[in-house]
């Protein structure tokens, strides 16, 4: 189940609730009642794994489909 991140407007305080994709919207109060919060926008940090080397061209995935055009692969982005 996905991590959701809010702030509450009137105490500032950041928190964390676990719930289902459908509710990610749905209105979330904070630990301490307050109602008027906002849902936080949250970075993934996607790293390497030790012992791969950077800049290594040459070993990465090549895409599947071999023409360019970035993310689809040249069929809708010309």
């Amino acid at each position: 189940m996905p991590r959701y991140e809010y702030r509450c407007r009137q105490c500032d305080t950041q928190f964390e609730l676990n719930r289902p994709m459908a509710e990610s919207g749905a209105p979330a109060s904070c630990p301490d009642g307050h109602g008027d919060t906002v849902k936080l926008l949250s970075t993934v940090a996607v790293g390497r794994a030790s012992g791969s080397s950077a800049g290594s061209a040459a070993s990465a995935p090549q895409p599947v489909g071999g023409g360019g055009g970035g993310c689809c692969g040249g069929g809708c982005c010309g």
